[in-house]
């Protein structure tokens, strides 16, 4: 007896019905999703409350970039200040609210996964999987990368312009958060594009052969965006954000790469 027709594990077809995927009426779905956005909720006023409880050690932690260019350079003088009654009332808000929901965010798009889980075949799970955990090891490696290197760049080469210019350096802390969270969240972002393209590559969107071909016109694509995502116009800071994203523009390709020749394989089997 022939087993030809049957689908393998690798390569079910999108007909083949989730065993977990259980009927559901209209109704039920949205008192589904009503309970994951309630969870959603909860995982956010969790740590938001944990993050008012420690607001000190928090408040420390978003420091660090400036206390260790600080430690680096006794002569930097940089005070962060208040101008108005409320704007402390204000920072705490914005450290609970913003730093609340991206410490949750993890919590949130697993939950989001378990909603959306039981409509996804056994293959497109096996897909998801590895993209969502890759998703998230990129964001955290540039996450990390901004915090405890670009962050301290950009700061001593802000103070030093200021320095050079004869302006007295007085920064607010909203100034100062808004300067961490750009750039933390941005570089986080930025590097999630290897991810797009090996995306692009896996649905036969783009060639590994056109990246080769056009990975001139890369480098200049990547130098525009560490342009854009770095505050401060030196060099020093853009090529420090440049390069290793075009070490992940390659490592991409490689990917690209590997993706390409097991489709070309799977369609000749």
């Amino acid at each position: 007896m022939s087993f030809r027709n049957q689908p393998d594990d690798d390569y079910a077809t999108d007909e083949t019905p989730s065993l977990r995927e259980k009927p559901m009426g209209f109704l039920e779905h949205l008192d589904e999703l009503r309970g994951t956005l309630v969870k959603c909720a909860i995982a956010f006023v969790v740590f938001a409350v944990l993050i008012g409880v420690f607001l000190q050690e928090f408040n420390a932690v978003l420091l660090y970039p400036l206390d260790s260019v600080r430690a680096q350079a006794p002569d930097l003088v940089i005070d962060l200040s208040t101008r108005s009654p409320m704007e402390g009332f204000s920072i705490i808000m914005q450290m609970c609210t913003m730093g609340g929901f991206m410490m949750a965010a993890p919590f949130m798009l697993f939950f989001i996964g378990q909603f959306v889980a039981p409509a996804l075949s056994e293959r497109e799970l096996r897909a998801v999987r590895p993209v969502c955990l890759t998703a998230v090891a990129l964001f955290l490696m540039g996450s990390v990368f901004s915090f405890y290197l670009l962050v301290p760049s950009t700061i001593r080469v802000a103070w030093e312009i200021n320095q050079f210019l004869g302006y007295k350096t007085l920064w607010t802390p909203d100034s100062y958060l808004s300067l961490v969270l750009w750039l933390v969240g941005g570089v986080g972002a930025s590097f999630e594009f290897p991810l797009l393209i090996v995306l692009a590559v896996y649905i036969g969107f783009l060639k590994v052969a056109t990246l080769r071909k056009y990975r001139r016109h890369s480098i200049v694509v990547i130098l525009i965006i560490a342009a854009v995502v770095t505050p401060t116009p030196d060099p020093v800071t853009m090529l420090m954000m440049a390069v290793p994203l075009y070490v992940l523009f390659e490592l991409a390709v490689i990917a690209g790469a590997r993706v390409e020749r097991k489709r070309e394989t799977a369609i000749e089997v």
